[in-house]
């Protein structure tokens, strides 16, 4: 007869959660607080630039980093979402992605190059981005809403834990990756660790920092509309009301401008690294 022990990792989790909701509550009101700051100033500057206006700066500026034909589309792109009366929608989502990237850039970037300057970080943080990474999406939406209830606020967290990983990755491996001659060039003129840093090894590795900027704007999207499952409003919540009340025609809207919105975004991140790496080579 087979005697199964059962690991109550579940049980150990919850009082975990608890240690630290009883014991750091001030700190989570706090980061609350500022978190849904930053969301709301975002979310009021878009939503004052009227919808004609906004479309016109971001074509011009896809015009001038890709081209014409970039412009044009995403100029077209835009243009769709507005047609089909999901502009506030698509500024919510909008707004809660440029907030969660941004926090995810203020901690993954210093990161990055702490791993990238020392060995030990490295060999434990790296360990911890795979965890991050293979874990599934909606799992970080539970602890998320115990410490913060629903709304903005825990799609927020949620959504920076989910996108930071690559850009913290690709810190790291950008800053590794120049070369040791470089370096050394360097610091025979005299550049203090500072100066190699700032003027040396963020610049030369750049084009790849910008490729996890990039990935971690695409990952922040996509887990914002996750998030309208536990309250966070934006296209994902008009893609969730067609799901669970079988509108299709909405549900169909609401896929489309998010394909339109991640594509034109994917895009202008991608041809500032362009840029960038071509201004290296040159």
């Amino acid at each position: 007869m087979k005697v199964m022990i059962r690991l109550p990792l579940g049980e150990y989790f919850e009082a975990f959660i608890d240690l630290l909701k009883d014991n750091f509550d001030p700190f989570f009101k706090g980061m609350k607080k500022g978190v849904l700051s930053i969301i709301d100033h975002i979310e009021d500057f878009l939503h004052f630039i009227p919808w004609w206006l906004l479309i016109i700066l971001v074509a011009i500026l896809a015009w001038r980093l890709s081209g014409k034909k970039l412009g044009i589309l995403s100029a077209i792109g835009l243009y769709i979402i507005y047609s089909i009366d999901l502009w506030s929608e698509m500024i919510d989502t909008l707004s809660l992605v440029f907030s969660a990237t941004f926090l995810a850039l203020v901690i993954g970037i210093p990161l990055g190059i702490w791993m990238a300057k020392k060995d030990m970080v490295e060999r434990i943080v790296k360990p911890i981005l795979d965890f991050m990474q293979t874990m599934p999406a909606f799992v970080y939406l539970i602890p998320s809403v115990i410490f913060f209830g629903l709304g903005k606020m825990p799609g927020a967290i949620a959504t920076i834990i989910f996108a930071m990983p690559p850009v913290v990755r690709l810190t790291n491996l950008g800053i590794r990756q120049v070369p040791e001659d470089v370096v050394e060039a360097a610091t025979s003129f005299g550049s203090t660790s500072g100066q190699m840093l700032l003027k040396v090894q963020i610049p030369l590795a750049m084009p790849t920092i910008l490729a996890g900027v990039n990935q971690t704007i695409m990952l922040s999207l996509s887990m914002v509309v996750i998030s309208a499952m536990i309250g966070a409003r934006g296209l994902g919540e008009v893609v969730l009301s067609g799901v669970t009340q079988m509108q299709i025609g909405d549900g169909f809207e609401g896929g489309i401008a998010v394909v339109i919105l991640a594509i034109v975004l994917d895009r202008i991140t991608q041809a500032v690294g362009t840029r960038t790496n071509a201004k290296k080579t040159s």
